[in-house]
């Protein structure tokens, strides 16, 4: 294998990255039927869903001002998908909710997106630009990554793992794990970075998950890893 290029090790994990996350972004797919199927998302969070999206399109913004084909095609899919997600959300939220959930989305993927497009190109000239983003985008993700300690903190406490499942924490896990090397292989530290830190939030994971799989008890269905670990790369 030592004959293959820096090049190459980076089409490989750009291509498997895409895969890996298309199959993440779809995770949530479960959620939203059963939201179809009662005609309410009452109980379920619109955050993670707007949170993902606005880190979606900060990566895609990213990848436009330092050219990633592999980034730009994920974080298009991921775009389009979390779209969807959001307008199920808003369409089947309760009257009393739907005006505020419909303000989380435009607070964050419209003011939160549009106040550092903006500031990024009126402010920040050159390859300055460039590292902001890559910034901002690592915090984003590190920050998403971060999300299911209250997960893993109920798994804890209530020795269940009902709403921590094993088949999305591999998957994320090995995803975090393509991103990490592909960043690597094209000397971009701002995606390799932060896939780090979800890496061991995924082994984690997995391990609680072995540690309290026989287990079972009552958990609050509110808290949804579905809803909770959205990130691609």
């Amino acid at each position: 294998m030592a004959f293959l290029t820096a090049q190459t090790w980076a089409f490989i994990f750009g291509i498997l990255g895409n895969i890996v996350s298309f199959l993440v972004f779809l995770a949530p797919v479960p959620t939203f039927y059963t939201i179809y199927k009662r005609k309410s998302s009452e109980g379920f969070q619109v955050l993670p869903y707007s949170v993902a999206l606005l880190s979606a399109s900060l990566l895609l913004y990213y990848a436009f001002l330092k050219p990633n084909t592999y980034i730009i095609s994920i974080n298009g899919m991921g775009c389009l998908i979390e779209l969807i997600y959001l307008l199920i959300h808003v369409i089947y939220s309760p009257k009393k909710t739907k005006i505020s959930t419909s303000g989380m989305v435009l607070l964050f993927n419209v003011g939160g997106l549009g106040v550092i497009m903006a500031v990024s190109l009126l402010v920040v000239k050159g390859s300055s630009r460039v590292t902001l983003i890559g910034w901002v985008c690592a915090a984003i993700n590190l920050a998403v990554f971060a999300a299911p300690l209250s997960i893993m903190r109920q798994v804890i406490r209530t020795k269940s793992v009902e709403f921590m499942p094993f088949t999305l924490s591999f998957f994320l896990t090995i995803c975090s794990k393509m991103w990490f090397f592909h960043g690597y292989f094209i000397r971009d530290y701002y995606i390799a970075l932060p896939n780090v830190m979800g890496f061991l939030f995924g082994i984690v994971q997995m391990t609680l998950y072995f540690i309290y799989k026989d287990a079972k008890q009552d958990v609050d269905p509110n808290l949804k890893l579905e809803g909770l670990m959205i990130i691609m790369n």
